[in-house]
């Protein structure tokens, strides 16, 4: 077994690294004590989910009441397009539709089966897959308390580590299907695909991916009507108070900002004056961040084994931290991807992947444990939200520094070495 993926012919001047491809044994975890720590932690969450009394209000409610109720519609051949807390891509109707499928249990019982189900495929992913990876994530997922087994984002980062695993194991086509699929439930999974290997790898990965997602939207649009209102829906969405622009106003809020919290869209929002320029502000920051990665592919020279785990990251971490809401459940989308990362020796995102962890048990003070206080807008709600969003910010900034000076041309990175590859080209230089 080998340590990274299958080497492609790349046109030059593209290379696999300054450091030659090495490809080692790959040291997996012992399963017993993995297994068991697994076990323990998630019985705890889930003994948290089904006693709840932590924070405001009853996690397990959006399950109870909200998933149910598209679930009841759905089955009935209705897509709840005309509700505003509607925001996902059609497939997501499918992820709402699992569950009722589940004989002899609740709506509410197959939904937590099935989150269970999907992390105990994440984990056997990463043992599989080697590295520390499986141990990062059965031990970060847990700062997140029992959220993770009330929300849909579970299956979802399944089919993103999956199809990550399956491109980094030289199963480009496998991993685009995978990816697709993920598109269709949530859409950020297309962003795992952001540092496949220039050249052949890309169109391999890529046109499953694209062919799996539009084919389904497609044959989903022929079930459902109204499949794209979604997209009208979250283009009406506000800033949230959790995210990082909603940090800004909270401390403008502090400051003597005349701005209110209020309960649109599915989630707090703030509304007032400057808002909507804080919004334009993310969607920009976004677009930057976007552009930004594609000069990366395009700029880059030193390609390893480990990039295009590295990139997922980094692609999903920029497009979090300049969203306008950053609800709890995103943390489950990075420590997934961190946790692959955790599967290469060669990654660069290590101090990242350490950087998530504090930020998950921040944002399990932030919602549920301390929720009132955010809401609030009180100095020690503004104070938390500040330091779990710099978290996020400064892994974000980190995570792209580490990648472009793992893969950016050296002339770009540290100009003194233009000059010294002249002098070794010439032959002045051994």
């Amino acid at each position: 077994m080998f340590a990274g993926m299958t080497t492609h012919r790349l046109s030059a001047p593209r290379t696999f690294g300054r450091h030659q491809l090495r490809f080692r044994e790959r040291r997996r975890p012992d399963l017993l004590p993995l297994l068991t720590v697994w076990v323990l932690s998630r019985a705890a969450m889930l003994w948290l989910l089904t006693h709840d009394a932590l924070g405001i209000g009853d996690v397990g409610e959006e399950v109870h009441v909200l998933y149910r109720h598209w679930y009841e519609r759905i089955a009935g051949g209705d897509l709840p397009a005309d509700e505003t807390t509607w925001q996902y891509p059609p497939g997501a109707a499918l992820v709402l539709l699992l569950p009722g499928a589940v004989p002899g249990l609740t709506y509410f019982q197959g939904f937590v089966a099935l989150a269970l189900l999907a992390d105990a495929v994440v984990v056997l992913a990463l043992v599989r897959a080697g590295g520390d990876g499986a141990w990062y994530w059965t031990g970060g997922l847990p700062l997140l308390l029992h959220t993770p087994l009330a929300r849909y984002d579970l299956p979802v980062t399944a089919l993103a580590v999956a199809a990550l695993l399956a491109v980094h194991a030289g199963r480009a086509r496998l991993g685009g299907v995978l990816a697709g699929l993920g598109v269709l439930a949530k859409g950020w999974p297309l962003l795992v695909l952001t540092g496949t290997a220039p050249g052949p790898a890309t169109g391999r990965s890529w046109r499953p991916a694209l062919a799996t997602a539009l084919g389904g939207a497609a044959m989903l649009a022929a079930a459902f009507p109204h499949t794209l209102d979604f997209l009208r829906h979250q283009g009406g969405r506000g800033v949230q108070v959790e995210s990082v622009g909603g940090t800004l106003l909270s401390l403008a809020r502090l400051a003597g900002w005349q701005g209110r919290v209020v309960y649109r869209y599915g989630a707090f929002e703030f509304t007032g004056s400057y808002v909507g320029a804080v919004a334009v502000v993310s969607l920009l920051c976004t677009g930057a961040a976007l552009l930004g990665l594609v000069v990366w592919r395009v700029r880059s020279l030193h390609w390893s084994d480990a990039t295009p785990l590295d990139a997922a990251l980094t692609a999903v971490l920029l497009v979090t931290v300049t969203s306008r809401v950053i609800s709890p459940q995103y943390l489950v989308w990075l420590l997934g991807l961190a946790a692959v990362c955790l599967t290469s020796r060669n990654t660069t995102q290590r101090p990242v992947a350490l950087l998530l962890l504090p930020a998950a048990a921040l944002t399990a003070f932030a919602y549920p444990l301390l929720y009132g206080e955010v809401l609030a807008v009180t100095p020690l709600g503004c104070l938390l939200m500040l330091v779990r969003n710099g978290l996020l910010v400064a892994a974000a900034l980190l995570s792209c520094r580490l990648l472009w000076e793992e893969s950016a041309p050296d002339v770009l990175r540290v100009p003194w070495n233009a000059a010294r590859a002249n002098r070794m080209r010439a032959g002045q230089e051994p």
